[in-house]
Parts: C-alpha cells; sequence; structure tokens
C-alpha cells in the first residue's frame, strides 16, 4: 500500500469486499491464463465529470471519509495512500499527470521547467514562481529543492525514506540564476525526472527528527503551501478541515470548505446514502448496490493504477523456506479470488503480471506467468521432498512442527473475512493450514513497518506512469519498503542496473527481464486490480476515476 501527489507508489489498506460464499478453486489457470471472453488489457478509461475551473461554482464543502495512519508525511516510508491525499489538500502540487500519464507543470509553483542534456548528464532548471512561497513566510526557492533531495537521497540512513530511487541520481541540486531558480545536475539521464519533485519539504520538515516524526499524527500548515490550509486538525476524531488560504498567491480554491471524516470503508458507505459524504468508494458488489440509485448521485468508473498482492515475510519461520513460499503461492487460484472480488461488478480484467507496470501500459508484459503456474499437485510434490510430510490431521509436519502460516486479516469487511477464507480452503488440501490473525485497520501501518505478519494482502497505488522505475522499491533486499525481506545484493545490483538506462522503452524491457527474475523468489504474488468505481453527488467536478490524473485542488469543486 503508498500514495503521494509526489511520490510513487502508496500502500493502502487491506482491500474491502462483499459478502460472497467462498467456493474451492475453480480450475481455472491462477497464472495469468485468463478466460476467452476475459480482456487483454485493463480499462484505461476515465470518469469524473472534469469541468473547467470557470464552470465552478464559487462556495460550498466537499466531503469524503477517510482512515488517517499515523504517518502524515508523504515521502516517509510509512505513509500510506490516505496521508499522501490529505497532504495535497494543503502542500504544493507542483507536478501531475493528465489521466494516460503526460507531464503537466503547475505554474503557481514552475513558472518555467527546461531540460537538457550537457556531456552525457542531465541538467534540469526549474525556476520558481516568483510570488511562492511557504505559509510561513519562507520563500519557495532552490533551497526546498535541494532539501527534498539531500532527504530522500539515501546518502544519511537516519532518513526513513519511502524511495530514494532517482534522488539517488542526482549530483547536485544548487542555486541558479537568482535563489528562485534551481539547477538540479543528475550522473546520466533520468527520463522520469519529474516524478521526484512533483511536490517539496520546506526546509525545516528536512531535518532527520522532522522528517520521521513532526508529521506523526499531527500537521504542519505552516510548513505547507497551496490554495487550501488546515482549518481544523482533530487528533481525537481524526477529522481534518481544510479552508482556503488566505496567502495563497495563485487562483483561489472554489470550495470554502474541504473536510475529511475518519470513517472506516463500510461506515462511509452509511454515511453517503444518508447524504453525510459527497463521495464515497464501491468497491464490491455489496457496496455498489447499496449506493446506487440513491437521488441526487451517480456512479462513476474507470481504470485504475490500483494492484492488489500477497505479501511473503521470509523473515517469519513459516516462510523462510523458499519451497514453503512457492508450494503457498502455487496453491492460489488468482483466477477464483478475482471472481469472488469482482462477483456483481460486471468487470473482468486479466491477472496482473507485474508489481510495477499495469496491463494497458506500454511494454508490460505478464512477467509472474513465467516463472508460476496454479499446479496445487505440483505444490505437494515439493512439499513432500522437503520432508514436510502430512500429519493425521492433513496438516504438513517437518521435524516435529506443523506447517501453519498467519494470515492477518484488518477490519471486519464482509468480503475481505471471504477473500480469507478462500485462501484457507485453498491450502488446506495442500497440507497447509492458514491462521486467520485479526487486527484493527488503524495498525496497518504498524503491521507493516515492524513486519508483524506472515502473509498479508495489501494493494498499491501508482501515483505516475513511470512504474520501471520502482522495481527497486518492491524487491531490493536493503528497502524498507521491501516489506516481504526477500532478495539479495547480486539482484539488488541487477535491479539498479535498469535505472541507469535512459531510453524508457530499453529501460521497461530491461525491468522485465530483472522481475522475472524477483519473482522467482516467491514472496510477492499479485491477485487483482479492479476498476476505480465511486458513488459521487451530482454536480461535483473533477472528481472521480482518473488513473494517472490528480486535478489540483483549487479546481475541485460543484459545478455552475
Amino acid at each position: 500500500m503508498r500514495a503521494r501527489l509526489a511520490l510513487p507508489v502508496a500502500l493502502i489498506a487491506a482491500v474491502s469486499v462483499a459478502a460472497t460464499a467462498c467456493s474451492s478453486s475453480s480450475g481455472d489457470d491462477g497464472s495469468g491464463g485468463a478466460k476467452k471472453d476475459a480482456p487483454k488489457a485493463a480499462s484505461a478509461a476515465v470518469d469524473y465529470n472534469p469541468q473547467p475551473y470557470e464552470n465552478i461554482k464559487d462556495g460550498g464543502t466537499y466531503t469524503t471519509a477517510g482512515t488517517f495512519d499515523d504517518q502524515g508525511n508523504p515521502f516517509n516510508v510509512n505513509a500510506t495512500l490516505t496521508a499522501s491525499r490529505v497532504w495535497g489538500w494543503y502542500n504544493a502540487d507542483a507536478i501531475t499527470y493528465s489521466p494516460t500519464g503526460e507531464v503537466q507543470y503547475n505554474p503557481d509553483y514552475y513558472s518555467d521547467v527546461k531540460v537538457a542534456v550537457e556531456g552525457g548528464n542531465q541538467k534540469v532548471t526549474l525556476t520558481i514562481n516568483p510570488k511562492a512561497a511557504f505559509n510561513d513566510g519562507t520563500p519557495i526557492d532552490w533551497k526546498a529543492i535541494e532539501a527534498t533531495w539531500k532527504a530522500n537521497n539515501g546518502s544519511d540512513k537516519e532518513f526513513a525514506a519511502s524511495s530514494t530511487d532517482g534522488y539517488d541520481k542526482i549530483t547536485s541540486v544548487a542555486k541558479g540564476k537568482d535563489a528562485k531558480q534551481a539547477v538540479i545536475t543528475f550522473k546520466g539521464v533520468n527520463a522520469s525526472w519529474s516524478t521526484l519533485f512533483t511536490t517539496f519539504l520546506h526546509p525545516k520538515a528536512a531535518t532527520v527528527a522532522n522528517f520521521n516524526k513532526a508529521y506523526v499524527k499531527k500537521a504542519h500548515p505552516e510548513w505547507g503551501a497551496g490554495p487550501y490550509t488546515v482549518g481544523k486538525w482533530d487528533t481525537h476524531s481524526g477529522n481534518i478541515t481544510f479552508v482556503r488560504n488566505p496567502k495563497w498567491w495563485g487562483r483561489k480554491g472554489k470550495l470554502d470548505k474541504r473536510v475529511y471524516v475518519n470513517l472506516e470503508s463500510t461506515a462511509a458507505v452509511n454515511a453517503f446514502k444518508n447524504g453525510q459524504l459527497d463521495y464515497t468508494s464501491a468497491v464490491d458488489a455489496e457496496s455498489l448496490k447499496q449506493v446506487k440509485g440513491l437521488k441526487g448521485t451517480e456512479i462513476r468508473s474507470g481504470g485504475s493504477p490500483f494492484e492488489y498482492s500477497l505479501y511473503f515475510n521470509t523473515k517469519s519461520a513459516a516462510l523462510s523456506d523458499k519451497t514453503v513460499r512457492k508450494a503457498v503461492e502455487q496453491s492460489v487460484d488468482r483466477a477464483q479470488i478475482a471472481k469472488i472480488q469482482f462477483q456483481g461488478l460486471d468487470y473482468k480484467e486479466p491477472l496482473p503480471g507485474s508489481a510495477v507496470l499495469y496491463s494497458f501500459q506500454k511494454g508490460y508484459e505478464d512477467n509472474l506467468s513465467s516463472v508460476l503456474k496454479y499446479a496445487p499437485d505440483e505444490a505437494k510434490k515439493s512439499l513432500d521432498a522437503a520432508g514436510w510430510k502430512p500429519g493425521s490431521d492433513g496438516v504438513r509436519v517437518k521435524d516435529g512442527k506443523k506447517l501453519e502460516v498467519g494470515y492477518t486479516l484488518l477490519g471486519d469487511d464482509p468480503l475481505d473475512k471471504a477473500i480469507a477464507g478462500a485462501f484457507v480452503a485453498m491450502l488446506k488440501p495442500v497440507g497447509v493450514k492458514l491462521v486467520i490473525k485479526k487486527a484493527d485497520e488503524a495498525d496497518f501501518s504498524k503491521i507493516l513497518s515492524d513486519r508483524r505478519f506472515d502473509i498479508f494482502l495489501a494493494g498499491n497505488r501508482s501515483m505516475d506512469p513511470f512504474g520501471a522505475r520502482y522495481l527497486c522499491d518492491f524487491f531490493c533486499s536493503d528497502r524498507d519498503s521491501n516489506l516481504t525481506g526477500a532478495g539479495s545484493p547480486a539482484l539488488d545490483k541487477e535491479i539498479r542496473a535498469t535505472t541507469e538506462i535512459a531510453d524508457l522503452d530499453e529501460q521497461i524491457a530491461a525491468v522485465n527481464k530483472v522481475e522475472k527474475k524477483a519473482l522467482q523468489d516467491y514472496a510477492f504474488l499479485p491477485l487483482f486490480s479492479g476498476p476505480s468505481t465511486y458513488s459521487v453527488k451530482k454536480g461535483l467536478a473533477n472528481v472521480g476515476a482518473t488513473i494517472f490524473f490528480s486535478p489540483l485542488p483549487e479546481t475541485i469543486g460543484w459545478q455552475k
């Protein structure tokens, strides 16, 4: 799960889904062999009522739900998707992307951007809007770019950075013709450099102590900048209200208030039905059924840069053996899991085969199917050969120890329970006992940061289209963001070599090749993406299924 108007990928909590009966394996090829009537690529459609700024009313409130975790700094490894979205309402949105991934510079922050290659090294010159300033009066200048780079480049391991990729290829950030110009020099060429500075840190937020701790259960509006600022941040309830920022120099925000209410997914649907919310996610058949057809609302649905996967903790005793991990993966019928997830949604997609690219993207390959097939019978033989013998109760035993694996389940959502039950049913015939361990949704970040799980189902949302550059975040052995703990120094070297490739097409081809090796650690299993489906009050503009597009806060509001 990890968002970020600025950053690559954001961890999101385990899926919400609807109550369905858990049947046994469908017999479909769980490796990616989809049925004949299944699409070859996931949907790339958008649906968000796009409206120009001039067509948005002045005033009004926009209220949604969100469950908040501890870490509010999106550059931090423990930040989640909600934290990054909240950040975007009171901090800079300097670079965004179109739904299909074209780069868009926000002139309120970057009035000019120049990219050149000199002597084989890339130089990016950012000219910052003369009016741009943080809310405490500190000018936004080259020092903010430098501070963001230094906190994230990996040179100081004390910074718990989400990703150093790209930042670690910068050799200098220097003052240009004046303080309002930052000159960024790379070692070699970085075609996806724009992902590094979509937002930035106030220099005061870029100390080790503040980077790691200052945003824990707290906002720092004085270090922010943008059309909105914090009106009220209730740490007891978790509710947050944003109001127009009187210090903003650009187009004023159209809304009077932007409100986040701290609700879990099931409560959010009820709140939407009662008129308390203006927008809610309808991720499954049950929630869609509840919100469809409500007076004054509409359903918006499109493609999704989300992917949900199983993470195997290779440091846990139960899963330290690669043979066991592979046997578990071979026993999971991914097609059946997708069937449960999408029941009642009239939606189909190919089974995902990559951690970093989606099937609607250029260069995508199904890397998983080349190294893994749904094969429970083969899994049994492998476990036999490894000395795991079936016990009297059917659970395998080795050296007097039963083959029991924990599965951490967050919250009480019926569909989450249904999917967990399906995993139990799939692994039982192979002789693996999956033990469901319940936890609160609020503990999501802690479970991941402390690696308190054996197997965990979580999702990622890509915030930019340059997925190939994030392979290290998933698979490098020395990365905190690699939740599985799998990998090796030799593989790390191969992964990092892909970041040296300037041509995006060539880079993607190399990434596909290396990812096939990484997936053979059998610690990461992509399961499904699904559509982005939302129930929205009619008239709400620039909100919905946007894929890679992140509408600027000042453009969100109610249509005239």
